[in-house]
């Protein structure tokens, strides 16, 4: 009911960010490398972030040596909030379930979400009111606009390689590649 109440709230005093953003295609994917890019963070942190199941990569996850990992635009997304949230000093538990409560909130009102902070917990803000509510009773210290992050990104990734989902990785093409010549190879000799 709060959450309707809030979405109400935040049509009729207009949204905390007004610009339009559009999402990427579900089946376009970027590799390990170029999410850190996006996201700011290093290598070392995404592997184990996704061994952990902090963020996971939706568009393909890695199947055994070799394999590459595939991750969206919205798991970009998440990263780089992951990243702001743990340099404001947030705790990785509190980082947790911020990311669970991201990932079950649909991708269509995702812009128009503040988080705001106080270094320990973490709160969602849909409206205005809510963010100056939180400032006012003290909790609020800073806040990452979503539909700002978003944008960033768009324009980070725009001029980043991406791959399609259903294009094998160039691992697992060059062994198949590789296994194909031996057969040929044995056939002949």
């Amino acid at each position: 009911m709060a959450h309707e109440r809030a979405e109400v709230s935040a049509d009729e005093q207009g949204l905390l960010f007004t610009d339009d953003v559009s999402p990427l295609p579900n089946d376009v994917g970027y590799r390990g490398p170029t999410a850190c890019n996006a996201a700011g963070i290093t290598y070392r942190q995404l592997d184990y972030w996704a061994r952990t199941g902090l963020i996971e990569p939706t568009v393909r996850g890695a199947k055994g040596s070799g394999s590459q990992r595939l991750y969206s635009f919205r798991d970009i997304l998440i990263l780089k909030i992951i990243k702001r949230l743990l340099d404001a000093g947030v705790s990785l538990q509190q980082i947790r379930t911020a990311v669970t409560h991201l990932r079950e909130r649909g991708t269509d009102d995702l812009t128009r979400v503040t988080l705001m902070s106080d270094g320990a917990s973490v709160y969602e803000c849909t409206s205005n009111d809510e963010v100056i509510d939180l400032l006012q009773g003290g909790q609020g210290v800073f806040g990452i606009a979503i539909g700002g992050v978003w944008r960033e990104i768009e324009g980070t990734l725009a001029e980043l390689p991406s791959e399609r989902a259903d294009a094998p990785a160039a691992a697992e093409t060059s062994a198949a590649d590789e296994l194909a010549a031996r057969r040929a190879a044995r056939k002949i000799g």
